[in-house]
């Protein structure tokens, strides 16, 4: 059953798809380009997915499916890629979610990035955020983020990520990379742990608590370059989602300290290409400047939109500002466009 798993990941991974989708009762089903495609005709039936399951995990893995409904896991195939994998229970049958981590890790260059991302990496300390929903590249952003920085610079980076996706090598820097529930119980136990540890750069996989964000700030005030990852749609919303975890009592001085430590947030989102080549970007930018550190302090988030309409000189941009220069381009479709742009934007 192990060779057959492999097989599959295998084809998956020629199709250039980005995702698999393991079901009782449909065929494999691959996201390719942000689409899904059935793989073959035969359905697959509770014996397929259990079996592929049990072929690779381990005995406590297994235990820990059984006792949780669910678990995640790192796999990899030697000359093929890496994957990240959650095998999960539905209607008391198991399903699989596998994501394909690619084996090399691409250039802010091949990723058409803005080059301001370089700038963000070169910051000695202070708070980073890359936002978006789940399947919108944030993994791969901060992965060329942290490699420009492992090639560019002499630093220590730990990473907390639930599970590793990318593997960096150890190039001008030492890079950790730590996988939460294997090498460290929680991203808040983790980054506490870290502090001890003589970082340079911290990347947390997701701030998705009050402990963990608490400490991310600490971390960034204590003269860290910490990145982290938050599941929020824009800059404005991002600053907020912070604010409002902390307790009512405590909200002044978060935003207060957030004003002081944050240095920038780069929200994005991926479209299919015009040339069916694959999906790129529209990203939006925020830095922190000092016209948005006052916006911060003085509870006027909503302004922030407009300082980013007209700092394109410091390489700022809204999301949209970023679709209308790709459709401008003709890299992307109107129609995958509209839902994201006002009205009359096309």
């Amino acid at each position: 059953m192990r060779e057959k798993f492999d097989q599959l990941l295998t084809v998956a991974n020629e199709y250039e798809a980005s995702d698999i989708h393991l079901t009782v009762g449909v065929p494999p089903i691959f996201r390719i380009h942000g689409q899904l495609r059935k793989y073959g005709k035969n359905s697959l039936k509770p014996a397929d997915t259990d079996g592929m399951a049990k072929a690779i995990l381990s005995d406590d893995l297994h235990e820990q499916l059984i006792s949780n409904r669910e678990v995640d896991v790192s796999y990899g195939i030697a000359g093929v890629s890496r994957f990240r994998i959650n095998i999960y229970y539905q209607r008391n049958c198991l399903s699989m979610a596998v994501r394909i981590v690619p084996r090399e890790i691409p250039s802010i260059e091949d990723l058409h990035m803005p080059q301001v991302l370089k700038k963000i990496s070169s910051y000695a300390q202070g708070l980073v955020l890359v936002t978006g929903p789940t399947g919108s590249g944030k993994s791969t952003t901060l992965a060329s983020m942290v490699d420009y920085i492992n090639q560019t610079a002499r630093k220590h980076i730990i990473t907390l990520e639930d599970p590793i996706e990318y593997t960096h090598n150890h190039k001008n820097c030492i890079v950790d990379q730590r996988e939460v529930g294997f090498d460290t119980r929680n991203f808040a136990n983790g980054l506490r742990s870290c502090l001890r540890q003589d970082p340079d750069v911290i990347l947390v996989g997701e701030l998705r608590d009050f402990e963990t964000i608490s400490t991310a700030l600490t971390a960034a005030e204590t003269g860290h370059l910490v990145f982290g990852t938050l599941h929020t749609t824009n800059a404005p919303d991002t600053i907020d989602r912070i604010i409002d975890v902390f307790p009512p009592n405590q909200q002044g001085q978060v935003r207060v300290q957030l004003a002081n430590v944050l240095q920038a947030i780069v929200s994005q989102r991926l479209f299919r290409r015009l040339d069916k080549k694959g999906r790129r970007a529209a990203v939006e930018i925020l830095l922190n400047t000092p016209a948005v550190k006052n916006l911060i302090r003085n509870e006027k988030i909503h302004q922030i939109e407009n300082v980013m309409q007209t700092s394109k000189a410091l390489q700022m941009q809204t999301l949209e500002m970023s679709i209308q220069e790709l459709l401008r381009e003709k890299v992307i479709d109107e129609r995958d466009a509209a839902p994201y742009l006002k009205e009359g934007g096309l």
